[in-house]
């Protein structure tokens, strides 16, 4: 099931979004937040306006989550290639020499002001930043929270997920010696276009794909993720209460600006257009 957060009459709305992607069916006016639906247990069908179904093209599709309430949560370096093109890219703000690969995640955070929605532009910022770069990835959103989640547990604590572009200022990163500056950068959270529940896909298979400008540059499978799913979300639980709604990037593949030879970053007017199977497509151009 996809659930979009719309905007209809002036109002924000929750729906269901048709399996065709061309209408959408609205939840009852009380339930105007996404968070809210998740944390209250609802079944979005059993909450369902009757005869409400009106065309996605006729309201505005706002990000799942417009304003999270808490920072998004995102691992970097998770996925081998893309490790490797990082730490040879000179970008890495402590690289240790020789060893790509980390023995734990490598954990930060966004801040809720960085979410933009689908078809928003990605604002380049400059005068502060001159290499911005793009970062595909498969975001999982927690439904029933807690502390100290064992792995074999993780799964039940998952409501759904979405797609995240981790979009990040390269040289506001490695100056700075730490990610979360230069992730944090309003609408560098790209997110969209809609949320799926769990019962919709199986996210150890999906296949992640961005193109700009039409041109492939990453693609990859997230089976193919160094720490899973339930260890980002027991590494997480460990000492730090998750909560419903909470968000978690799980990392980008290979193919990255950065990665490029030369590197290539971000321009206005370049489009980013990232699609993971049974998802969607999250498309935003720079500006």
């Amino acid at each position: 099931m996809k659930l979009a957060t719309i905007r209809y009459n002036g109002a924000q709305r929750v729906g269901c979004v048709t399996e065709d992607e061309m209408r959408v069916e609205l939840l009852g006016p009380e339930w105007s937040d996404l968070r809210q639906v998740i944390a209250a247990g609802v079944d979005p069908i059993s909450a369902l306006v009757p005869g409400s179904s009106i065309p996605l093209s006729s309201v505005e599709v706002l990000a799942p989550f417009p304003r999270p309430h808490r920072n998004i949560m995102c691992v970097g370096k998770n996925y081998r290639e893309h490790a490797k093109e990082f730490a040879r890219s000179g970008y890495e703000a402590g690289a240790v020499a020789g060893k790509d690969i980390d023995d734990f995640p490598a954990l930060f955070s966004k801040l809720p002001s960085t979410v933009t929605a689908h078809e928003a532009p990605i604002h380049l910022h400059k005068g502060v930043t001159e290499k911005v770069d793009y970062e595909a990835e498969l975001a999982v959103i927690i439904g029933k929270g807690g502390r100290g989640i064992r792995p074999e547990d993780a799964w039940s604590h998952i409501w759904g997920y979405t797609i995240v572009n981790d979009v990040t200022a390269r040289d506001v990163q490695k100056n700075h010696k730490q990610w979360f500056l230069g992730k944090s950068l309003d609408s560098f959270a790209p997110m969209g276009p809609w949320a799926v529940t769990a019962d919709s896909v199986d996210a150890t298979d999906l296949t992640v794909t961005c193109h700009v400008n039409g041109e492939l540059r990453q693609k990859a499978n997230t089976r193919d993720l160094i720490f899973d799913i339930p260890t980002l979300i027991a590494t997480l639980s460990a000492g730090i209460t998750l909560e419903p709604g909470d968000i978690i990037a799980t990392g980008t593949p290979a193919g990255v600006g950065i990665g490029l030879d030369p590197p290539q970053f971000l321009k206005s007017g370049d489009r980013v257009e990232i699609t993971i199977s049974g998802i969607g497509t999250l498309a935003n151009t720079c500006q």
